[in-house]
């Protein structure tokens, strides 16, 4: 459902050389994470003897046990409807190999033998085992059953080339030192394919190892642009010479999604819902995955295995979900976002004023964007060694400036010691509504937008007059819901807030107080924060308060750059981000309220391409950005009927 398979990573204890023990403890942890919902489960290397068996790997008696093991898996996956890899020494035509075995819904389908088989440092496995490259020189397709030693001849794929798929989810094995090597077999599985790469390990823990096993997963998830699971041996292996963690992990795409607590560990199933929907997007996006996978794919061409198909079922519910995609949770971490978009945010305007040789001029409204515009281009203009004097606010009161945000811009820029210019704009927009003969008492669209029309004129006409370069004020969210009047608050010379959603927007102020970058102006930051999101074109109330309030007509941000993240990142269907807001809102509005501001958003993204595809520029800082010139192209006369049509439909 929604493109989610449910995977667990399964360590049992495991007692070396009791193979009929082992496998009733692998049966447990099997059952449990079906339990779960599972339909993949990955268990450690060599689990069913134990990856010290040393020499006993050459004793007959322990390889017919692992035989009979399998069977026995094999009737349980069948029962449970699931999917089960798991590790086991197994002969092949006259070598013994360190293998991976695929066992599904009461088959074995496939064995993958190890191919970098370590002889270094602590590990002796070239002892007993040989490596993948020694089964080349048979047909991959010509082997069955009886070649592993039981007494069927059902043809059975064999290989570390191979790539699994059941149910449209498609996914390779690696084992262990795999990962470690400069091109791991995964690598190319992937290229073929494999959305998804299961690694059975058995890993000793030394100082520091954990760390680093971490880097491995994470980044080797991020280039391949798969989900990674990684299950390693646990501490109730043989510690003559060595301990082994249990290590667990499951990565996508760069991400550890779920990991065990314990440094040393044993005994448990961790149970992870993997999103392969976001991995298809990522690679129908990626361009340069696809070429390499052009490149170099052919260089190790793949068997394709077709299972038995199963109902992934999962629905996502594990799959850890934030209410606001682009605020990082932690405080420490979203405090570093913000400081480090800050600083690209001032990296680009003193670019673009070192170019043109301007003073930044940007309009004061006492609102979240332009105060964020407004320390952008303090900082900026701090750092390029100019006077504070040579950036210019320029406040522009009309019908709906309300005292509390009219003196909080004068507070700020006071503050900050800039040029401060107080331009009332009442006069000159009632003459305007007098040549094009509006009735000033008439407060629609044509009222409110003359009056954003009006500031835009000003504020290009006074850069113009001292030599400046407007700063645009205009966030990611109002460009996505085209909440921007056209050639207005729309327009500028360059856009320092242009790829800065509206949730982030009020953490990004917060964090410049919290670092006390501006200490003058904390007090009417902290009261800027307080102040709710208005455009303040329309009266204020009897009480002199703020009447039109954004969010109340548009819906809520936290909703609309929720829809935003998932619709330009992934291009998730309606129906699949109606499901996610429902699971991150449930405790905020009901599912008609999400449905509501659902359709609007997408009413609105669709028809006011047309602003966005004259923006100027303005500097990216996140994956989700809407410039015209890179990041989103889109006719502006695009119908949205698809996709309203299936969420009215929800």
């Amino acid at each position: 459902m929604f493109d989610y398979i449910r995977v667990s990573c399964c360590v049992p204890n495991v007692t070396v050389a009791d193979v009929r023990g082992n496998t009733d403890a692998i049966l447990d942890k099997l059952r449990q994470a079906a339990g779960q919902g599972s339909r993949i489960v990955l268990f450690p290397e060599l689990c069913l003897t134990g990856y010290t068996c040393q020499d006993l790997f050459l004793q007959k008696t322990l390889l017919e046990d692992c035989l009979e093991a399998m069977s026995r898996i094999a009737e349980v996956t069948g029962e449970l409807n699931v999917t089960a890899v798991v590790g086991a020494p197994i002969s092949i035509r006259g070598g013994l190999y360190n293998c991976a075995v695929v066992i599904s819904m009461g088959e074995i389908r496939g064995v993958v033998p190890k191919t970098f088989v370590p002889n270094y440092s602590e590990y002796y496995e070239k002892r007993w085992f040989s490596g993948a490259e020694d089964l080349l020189r048979f047909d991959p397709y010509g082997f069955t059953l009886r070649d592993l030693g039981f007494d069927r001849e059902e043809p059975i794929s064999v290989g570390a080339d191979q790539v699994f798929s059941a149910s449209g989810v498609t996914f390779g094995v690696e084992l262990c030192e795999d990962l470690w090597t400069p091109l791991p077999p995964g690598t190319f599985l992937a290229m073929n394919g494999a959305e998804l790469i299961l690694n059975l390990s058995a890993s000793n823990e030394v100082i520091a190892k954990r760390a680093y096993r971490r880097s491995l997963v994470s980044q080797q998830s991020a280039r391949c642009l798969c989900a990674y699971a990684y299950c390693s041996a646990g501490s109730t292996e043989s510690t003559q010479d060595l301990v082994f963690s249990g290590h667990s992990m499951i990565a996508e795409n760069g991400s550890i999604l779920a990991e065990n607590e314990k440094l040393l560990d044993t005994d448990y199933v961790l149970t992870m819902d993997i999103d392969i929907g976001k991995l298809r997007a990522d690679r129908m996006k990626n361009r340069s995955f696809s070429d390499a996978g052009r490149v170099y794919g052919s260089a190790q061409p793949c068997q394709y295995v077709e299972m038995r198909s199963f109902d992934p079922g999962s629905d996502g519910s594990l799959y850890p979900l934030k209410k606001l995609p682009f605020v990082p949770d932690g405080r420490q971490d979203r405090q570093q976002r913000c400081m480090d978009i800050f600083q690209m945010q001032v990296a680009g305007l003193k670019k673009r004023l070192a170019v043109t040789n301007a003073k930044p001029v940007i309009g004061v409204s006492g609102g979240l964007d332009s105060t964020l515009a407004l320390l952008v281009s303090a900082e900026a203009a701090r750092q390029m060694g100019m006077a504070a004097t040579d950036v210019i606010g320029i406040t522009m009161p009309c019908f709906g400036t309300t005292d509390r945000t009219y003196n909080n811009a004068l507070k700020l820029m006071e503050a900050l010691g800039i040029t401060s210019v107080t331009i009332p704009i009442r006069e000159a927009v009632e003459l305007h509504f007098s040549d094009i003969g509006h009735d000033r008492s008439v407060t629609d669209l044509t009222f409110e937008n003359a009056q954003a029309r009006e500031r835009t004129q000003v504020l290009m006409d006074y850069a113009g007059k001292v030599g400046g370069l407007v700063v645009g004020t205009g966030d990611l969210s109002e460009l996505a819901l085209g909440w921007c009047t056209y050639n207005a608050d729309h327009m500028s010379m360059y856009g320092v807030n242009a790829s800065i959603p509206k949730t982030l927007i009020r953490w990004m102020i917060d964090a410049l107080v919290e670092f006390s970058i501006f200490p003058a102006g904390t007090e009417v930051l902290r009261d800027i924060l307080d102040t709710p999101i208005s455009p303040e074109l329309l009266p204020p109330g009897e009480d002199g308060t703020i009447a039109q309030q954004t969010e109340e007509i548009v819906g809520p941000y936290a909703l609309h750059d929720f829809f935003l993240y998932y619709v330009l990142r992934f291009g998730f269907t309606p129906e699949k981000i109606f499901h996610l807001a429902c699971r991150a809102f449930g405790e905020d509005f009901d599912r008609e309220t999400v449905k509501k501001w659902l359709k609007n958003f997408y009413r609105r993204f669709v028809c006011q391409q047309f602003k966005r595809s004259c923006l100027p520029d303005g500097v990216k800082v996140g994956s989700v950005c809407l410039s015209p010139r890179g990041d989103w192209r889109m006719p502006s006369d695009a119908s949205a009927k698809a996709w309203l049509d299936r969420a009215e439909a929800l």
